[in-house]
């Protein structure tokens, strides 16, 4: 596991630079992760869905899909995709704070 510096805070990294340890998340350090994929804007929209993400992790341990984020979130498929654009879901879950969905590459 590795540490690395983001928003100014030391944080616990794997080797894709996903966050390992929930509680090190914040807002702030969304921003940066956002800002790291290409989102020049953490939005209000955007931060629906992160937090959304972050609440199923929590309830279930383990990352929704771009399906579940749909279906039981109620985000539509194509505006995940405008806000985070071409692969969403692990963006989603990159910003968030929480590992890659199961089959995600």
């Amino acid at each position: 596991m590795t540490i690395a510096t983001i928003a100014g805070i030391d944080v616990h990294v794997n080797e894709e630079g996903f966050l390992t340890e929930f509680d090190e998340w914040s807002e702030a350090i969304a921003a940066e992760l956002a800002h790291d994929v290409g989102i020049e804007t953490l939005t209000e929209d955007h931060l629906k869905v992160v937090r959304f993400l972050r609440s199923e992790y929590q309830a279930n341990g383990e990352t929704p899909t771009l399906r579940r984020v749909s279906s039981v979130g109620g985000f539509d498929t194509k505006q995940l995709f405008v806000l985070f654009p071409k692969k969403p879901a692990k963006k989603m879950s990159y910003v968030a704070g929480v590992p890659k969905p199961v089959g995600c590459v």
